[in-house]
């Protein structure tokens, strides 16, 4: 078994080496590329072809294909050497052909995008491990449906990543005397740890984003509300449909094992650190307190604090009270969740640069013939949303949050005063609906990949600790095809026609 998984690292190298050398053979012959060298800011997009993104996606077929070919724990074990790998057959030619651009892009997306994703997820994670459900609670059709609607709710306000760590392990733990338990899994990642977080900014990072270049708060709220429950609604139903087939099928008896324990919740004290997480994202977005230059990247002091009060309220999770440590044991609490999710994303991170510059590029770039095609709410939706499920959302969602912005002609200034009605000419109105599509597409299309959002993964790794047979990559996307997809169509119809 280990000399298979080294001959298939080895052979990644060789392609991704080959691949990745002709970037730098490009460059060479980019007449522009010893003045480029000297700019500041990172890599034109219009200067990488499309081939350029091979990397990113060796990355995502190892991440589909490899748990295939060894066994479903490759990530827990090898993903950290994998992720290395893509990431410096990447970094190393990149780095070598653009030089000092190519080091402020990688410097870039670790200080602004992978290290604040990094530390709010180990935030939620660490707060949420931290709270216990007690009690004799058995996974009937209703009681599994009451908890994916209790997450489907509170996701907008504690985050995806907060509902999906708080609700996954009683979730689990409920249904431990079912047979098939797949699907209750994957109906958790589709409601809970993405569609529920699309009525804040505090839901879903993309949605933050947007948050912190002048959209309003409780814009999300009203604009996405009908979207939400249209969705939400019938796929809860589905749901109990689907739970209760499976559980009649079973024999449709739960278990007596004897016990009778009252439900009760512990470690509510958490709930203290869980709001100072989320009133440290809210302090960032609302204050502006100058900035640093880190080797030619502004990263903004707001948001340093807020990556340092987010690391406080962990720590303090940890230390506080003096059963904490009975509650997380109980709780199956583990890092091993988290750690995957870091070593992997850090490869993702890294590899998806050209495609984000190429994107970012718009009609000069290598996608040129598909921005140019993208025009109405619709085109948004779809464009953003697939993208969204193989790329981060969130510079996905900022990228086509500024490819309507200059379509339009309009600059972000005036964003807050046409979100909050205050500008109403044509060209105002057709942002709101553009942007409507931008928003529902990046945070509802995270449902359909394991990587889509961060959750999804974190939710995925949890489940296959406790003993259940995930889908593979290809099989969690066959579910969301067959389920989601036709939803979408319906959304596109009924709301951005």
């Amino acid at each position: 078994m280990k000399s298979k998984i080294v001959f298939c690292l080895i052979l990644c190298v060789i392609l991704a080496l080959t691949v990745s050398f002709s970037i730098e053979t490009f460059a060479a012959d980019d007449p522009h590329g010893d003045e480029a060298a000297h700019h500041s800011g990172g890599v034109d997009g219009a200067k990488l072809p499309l081939w350029s993104i091979i990397p990113f996606i060796g990355i995502l077929l190892s991440i589909a294909i490899f748990p295939l070919v060894f066994d479903s724990h490759f990530l827990v074990h090898h993903g950290g050497k994998m992720s290395l790998i893509w990431g410096l057959v990447f970094a190393i030619p990149y780095l070598i052909a653009f030089r000092g651009e190519a080091f402020y892009d990688i410097l870039h997306i670790y200080l602004l995008d992978y290290i604040p994703f990094i530390i709010l997820l180990w935030g939620l994670f660490t707060v949420a491990g931290g709270i216990l459900v007690r009690g004799t609670l058995r996974g009937t059709p209703i009681v599994n449906t009451v908890l994916l609607l209790i997450g489907t709710i509170i996701a907008s306000w504690v985050g995806t990543t907060g509902a999906s760590m708080l609700l996954i392990r009683p979730l689990i733990k409920a249904n431990a005397y079912r047979k098939k338990k797949v699907h209750l899994v994957v109906f958790f990642i589709f409601l809970v740890s993405n569609i529920g977080g699309s009525l804040t900014p505090l839901g879903d990072p993309p949605l933050f984003l947007g948050f912190l270049r002048g959209v309003p708060f409780f814009w999300t709220t009203t604009a996405l509300l009908p979207h939400m429950l249209f969705i939400s609604t019938i796929l809860i139903v589905l749901f109990f449909i689907f739970d209760t087939v499976m559980f009649k099928r079973e024999g449709g008896v739960v278990p007596d094992d004897g016990t009778s324990e009252p439900i009760r919740v512990d470690g509510l004290f958490n709930l203290v650190f869980l709001l100072g997480i989320v009133g440290a994202v809210l302090m960032s977005g609302s204050f502006k307190w100058g900035e640093v230059n880190i080797l030619g990247v502004h990263v903004y002091w707001q948001n340093i604090t807020r990556e340092l009060l987010i690391v406080a309220m962990g720590v303090l999770s940890l230390l506080f009270a003096p059963f904490n440590g009975e509650l997380r044991q109980t709780n199956e609490f583990s890092w091993e969740p988290i750690e995957e999710v870091a070593k992997v994303f850090a490869g993702i991170f890294i590899t998806i640069i050209p495609a984000l510059a190429i994107l970012k590029a718009g009609e000069a770039g290598a996608l040129r013939g598909l921005i140019a095609s993208i025009q109405e709410p619709f085109h948004y939706f779809w464009i953003t949303g697939i993208l969204s499920s193989f790329l981060d959302n969130a510079p996905t969602y900022l990228t086509f949050f500024n490819t309507a912005l200059g379509k339009l002609h309009l600059s972000e200034a005036v964003v807050p005063q046409i979100l909050a009605g205050q500008l109403t000419e044509p060209q105002h109105l057709e942002f709101i609906r553009l942007l409507t599509g931008i928003s529902v597409g990046a945070v509802f299309m995270g449902a359909n990949t394991y990587i889509g959002n961060a959750p999804n993964f974190m939710v995925k790794s949890i489940a296959e600790q406790s003993g259940i047979r995930m889908p593979s990559f290809f099989g969690f996307m066959l579910w969301s095809v067959v389920i989601l997809f036709p939803l979408f169509v319906i959304v596109t119809f009924v709301f951005l026609r």
